[in-house]
């Protein structure tokens, strides 16, 4: 057998479940779920037992998944881009979209806590451990309750 057919045999392998999950880092619940919500419906077949069988490109679609949820995508935006590319097209402008909407979401995160990091100083610059005692039966903390 040359080095082409060895190559192509081995890419239509296929793979139980717990293979997959080895081979990818995740656990077969995890990978049972993906299947589930249709993240890897085109990777899946059925042995005549009933037990999963994964052509081993599935292989590469776990690990862009792994890859885009670390970038902070949901796997809702990875559905979007990977029905982009199952339908034969590249899907990186899709995806670029997705990294810029997430950096915008973090710039206004950063705004919020820096916000709440400010206001958490002032009370804390103005903390007193023993409150006025007239202060005390009308809260539970007069430091963050009377600010």
């Amino acid at each position: 057998m040359n080095k082409t057919a060895s190559i192509a045999t081995a890419l239509e392998q296929r793979l139980k479940i717990g293979e997959v999950a080895a081979m990818s880092g995740l656990p077969v619940k995890t990978v049972r779920y993906y299947e589930e919500i249709g993240l890897l419906a085109p990777t899946v077949e059925r042995s005549q037992a009933g037990y999963r069988l994964f052509r081993s490109q599935v292989l590469n679609r776990l690990a862009f998944i792994k890859r885009a949820q670390a970038l902070g995508l949901s796997l809702n935006e990875v559905q979007e881009i990977l029905v982009v590319h199952d339908n034969g097209q590249l899907p990186c402008g899709e995806v670029k979209q997705h990294l810029e909407a997430k950096v915008s979401e973090i710039n206004q995160q950063i705004e919020a806590l820096q916000t709440l990091k400010a206001e958490l100083q002032g009370i804390l610059s103005g903390w007193q451990d023993q409150p006025p005692s007239d202060r005390i039966a009308q809260t539970i903390c007069p430091n963050i309750q009377s600010a």
